[in-house]
């Protein structure tokens, strides 16, 4: 059985991606459940923090977000049994590449998939819906009536977190760049009358320089049908502002700033090049008294005058990291009720995560370089 790793390299260096012989012990652990592979996700490498918590090795396996058939369980496993269909992410110490046809993996990394969804749509979207959550609901907090911005809402991780606030009563403000991108935030409600621009020079402005802004009001459940009025509690569902980021949050909130901000990344120096993220000035002064600002930026940097502005608006700063859940056996149930949300909205229609066109498990290897040079967000091959 064939699997596909990471050779690891100097620092500095462009990882190698392998294929390597690999085989399962003969005899399966108490608590494990042995998985036939569907489908597997593959997201960026990150090598840094295998290596800041002691785990990075010669050979890192590439693929931890899985679906399948369950094949064989162990003698105390009490969740699964043969012929399940199942879903869940390896941990970040499993010898297993995702991409095997078969592995072992703990029972308590696994939810049951839903039977109307697919491997495919499952495997590349766990990873950001359990990003979603840990956002908003574990650092965020958030609660009905509260204003979050979704920067790069058009994103993956953007959709899942717009959805998923949309359907907690949330009201939702996130950043879009081009018609495209105003285009795939459309079809987040169906059968809705979305507001169009009425002037086609609104999008002919730079895409170096402003921001255009969409707006989602609160709504209490998703429109499964083509009702207009299904769950909406407003007809004005999206807006373009093609203006700066900060005026225009400010006069969407009345000038009192957001309560969330979820960025994808953020400018750190004042520089001028084309659809570089925000700077982190302008994220403080847009979130509100009590704000919460959860950042994907690792290695962020405040000065002083933003430790001063954030401690005056009584606002935090959280950094996202979805690979606490597995690293505490304390957080395993929560975990858990997570992922078995994330299904369950999903098979729901509340969560519809972007379409990603599966590729072949001989297409693996170009896909995960693909991936690791940052010319994709992820990709999803199919066994």
């Amino acid at each position: 059985m064939k699997g596909l790793y990471c050779r690891a390299a100097d620092k500095g260096a462009e990882p190698k991606f392998v294929i390597q012989e690999t085989c399962l012990p003969e005899v399966l652990g108490s608590h494990v459940v042995r998985v036939q592979v569907k489908a597997c996700g593959l997201s960026p490498l990150n090598v840094q923090l295998l290596d800041d918590v002691g785990l990075l090795r010669d050979l890192i396996p590439v693929g931890r977000e899985v679906s399948g058939v369950v094949l064989q369980v162990g003698d105390k496993v009490s969740f699964f049994q043969a012929e399940d269909e199942v879903v869940g992410i390896l941990p970040l110490d499993s010898p297993c590449s995702g991409l095997c046809e078969v592995i072992d993996i703990e029972e308590h990394y696994l939810v049951q998939k839903p039977e109307k969804l697919s491997s495919v749509c499952v495997a590349g979207a766990i990873r950001d819906g359990l990003c979603a959550y840990t956002a908003l609901h574990t650092h965020a907090r958030m609660a009905a009536g509260h204003t979050l911005l979704v920067l790069d809402g058009a994103s993956s991780f953007g959709l899942m977190c717009i959805q998923l606030a949309g359907y907690h009563g949330v009201k939702v403000l996130t950043t879009s760049r081009s018609p495209e991108q105003h285009a795939l935030l459309e079809q987040l409600r169906p059968g809705v009358g979305w507001y169009t621009p009425t002037f086609p020079q609104e999008w002919d402005a730079p895409l170096s320089s402003p921001f255009h802004l969409l707006l989602f009001p609160a709504f209490s459940c998703p429109a499964p049908s083509s009702t207009p009025s299904s769950g909406v509690q407003d007809p004005l569902v999206a807006r373009v502002i093609p203006s700066d980021l900060l005026p225009a949050v400010l006069e969407e909130t009345g000038g009192l700033g957001v309560d969330i901000v979820v960025d994808s990344g953020v400018s750190l120096q004042e520089e001028q090049e084309e659809n570089k993220p925000p700077h982190k000035h302008d994220i403080i002064s847009v979130l509100g008294v009590g704000g919460h600002w959860v950042t994907s930026h690792r290695d962020l940097q405040l000065d002083p005058p933003d430790c001063r502005s954030l401690n005056l608006k009584s606002a935090s700063v959280t950094f996202l990291n979805h690979e606490v859940w597995t690293a505490s056996s304390a957080q395993q149930g929560r975990y858990l009720h997570i992922l078995k949300d994330i299904v369950e909205k999903m098979s729901a229609g509340v969560l519809r995560p972007r379409p990603e066109v599966a590729v072949p498990l001989y297409e693996a290897t170009v896909a995960m370089e693909t991936v690791q040079r940052g010319q994709k967000t992820k990709a999803v091959v199919q066994l």
